[in-house]
């Protein structure tokens, strides 16, 4: 078997990549044909774990699922988690080689292509289709020596490029004719199409434009696709763009914005939730009224506890408890939660150590060995079905974890919980994502008779509406004609 790959590359960060490869991996699925997604570098924060024990970038495993197939660490080869504004972690095949800065990583560039290239050679043998995102933009000229997540790629694969751009940003048409002109003949000539992203209005108002940049560039316009309000998919890094209060909710969550959070897709059944305002607060704002604050996750966890009490949070949150309301902290934030946090080795950034809010009594020393697993379980109060992954360096000890937060599927207890309940932590990201755990918490903050919800079942409609969206606003003619597809 040798698949058809298909390269979807963006004007900008933030296009509409992720989504649009989402979108062909549902479509293709749908169709019969055995279709994988494909990243070769990833920049983000948002990660899981995969089927052979490694980590991915969040994005690659919501592609997976589009494509209805376990996320593998081949889907996603060379992952980068910033730990500081000039360097990040770097994760090959799923594990971590170490922390580099930006120069030092251009030099590995190479070793990392050698990782890319393996992993797109296992995928074109075992799949039909292959789509592949780019990271990014392929017009940043500084980054191209070396390149592997772009034209760099493309060009040592021979594959076919479609180059997306987000109409809602504006400037449309500058940003794929100056992405065009930006790359070299070779380059330009295996772009194979545009797809303009987000747009909203008449589209009989953008047809003059459309007709101009075929004109002028010799490419065709393969698909406009809409602005589609409220999908339910998780972020490959940013904070979602729409975060709109509910006057209505019933109950109130807070969750402080850390610099380095992760992981933050945990908050998505929270946010969604109709009875539930959730309020990100970032640097400078006051810590609102609330009846519950969720401590995120966090890649540099000593650093932003340290950020967290120069905002004066830390008085907040300790405030919070003696009034009586509830603090849940997941992976990083349940180490904030505790009396200590010890990184010796410096795995997370200068070795030392940092006191912690106190609240849990526990304390976690960061170790080399990253410990990656998927987990199923139970909550110890109210029984309550659980699932998700654990990600983390920090190994906690202390007599919380004597009352444990769940307990695993494999008979062993996880996270920790006070005396009186009231504070709990937990490495498990994804700890609201099962309906009937997401019902516990919120009756545990104050919310009873809450109403049903199941984030995982809405993010499933969403990537079917993406594939909806191809078949209704796409050229699928061309589409059939770039994976092979024949009559099908």
């Amino acid at each position: 078997m040798s698949a058809k790959v298909l390269m979807v590359q963006g004007c900008t960060s933030d296009a509409g990549k992720s989504t649009v490869v989402a979108a062909l991996c549902r479509w293709l699925h749908r169709r019969g044909v055995a279709v994988a997604p494909f990243k070769p570098q990833n920049m983000a924060l948002n990660s899981a774990v995969t089927v052979d024990g490694g980590e991915i970038g969040r994005a690659q495993a919501v592609q997976a699922q589009a494509a209805g197939v376990a996320p593998h660490t081949d889907f996603n080869p060379v992952l980068l988690k910033p730990n500081s504004d000039t360097g990040a972690q770097v994760i090959v095949h799923g594990h971590p080689v170490g922390n580099m800065d930006a120069v030092g990583y251009h030099a590995y560039k190479q070793v990392a292509m050698d990782a890319v290239l393996a992993s797109h050679a296992r995928l074109v043998d075992t799949y039909e289709a292959v789509v592949v995102e780019g990271a990014g933009s392929p017009a940043e000229i500084n980054l191209r020596d070396r390149d592997i997540a772009n034209m760099g790629y493309a060009e040592a694969v021979d594959c076919p490029v479609l180059l997306v751009a987000d109409i809602d940003r504006g400037g449309v048409f500058a940003h794929l004719v100056g992405t065009l002109a930006l790359l070299s003949e070779s380059e330009r000539a295996r772009v194979v199409g545009f797809a303009i992203n987000r747009f909203r209005g008449d589209p009989a108002l953008l047809q003059s434009g459309l007709e101009w940049l075929e004109q002028h560039t010799g490419k065709p316009v393969l698909g406009v696709l809409p602005y589609l309000h409220g999908l339910v998919l998780e972020a490959e890094d940013a904070l979602p763009r729409e975060s709109e209060p509910r006057s209505g909710a019933r109950l109130r969550v807070v969750v402080p914005v850390l610099p380095r959070i992760s992981n933050h897709t945990d908050l998505d059944a929270l946010r969604l939730h109709p009875d539930v305002a959730v309020t990100f607060i970032g640097p400078g704002h006051a810590f609102p009224p609330c009846d519950l604050v969720v401590l995120p996750g966090s890649k540099s966890t000593r650093a932003d506890l340290a950020w967290l009490r120069a905002q004066g949070w830390d008085e907040a949150i300790l405030r919070h408890v003696r009034y009586g309301g509830r603090v849940l902290g997941i992976c990083g934030g349940m180490q904030i939660l505790g009396r200590t946090v010890h990184d010796p080795e410096g795995i997370e950034g200068p070795p030392g150590s940092s006191d912690g809010l106190g609240l849990l009594d526990l304390e976690t020393t960061l170790a080399p060995t990253k410990q990656l697993r998927l987990v199923t379980g139970r909550l110890v109060s109210g029984d309550a079905a659980v699932s998700g992954y654990e990600i983390h360096c920090g190994v906690s000890v202390g007599p919380a974890m004597a009352r444990p937060a769940l307990w695993r599927d494999d008979g062993l207890p996880e996270g920790a919980r006070s005396d009186d309940g009231r504070v709990v932590g937990t490495y498990l990201h994804g700890v609201f994502d099962h309906p009937e755990a997401l019902a516990y918490w919120l009756g545990e903050a104050g919310l009873t008779a809450s109403a049903p919800l199941d984030v995982m079942a809405l993010r499933e409609a969403s990537l079917d509406r993406l594939a909806d969206t191809i078949d209704a606003h796409m050229d699928v003619s061309m589409l059939v004609r770039l994976f092979g597809l024949g009559s099908c």
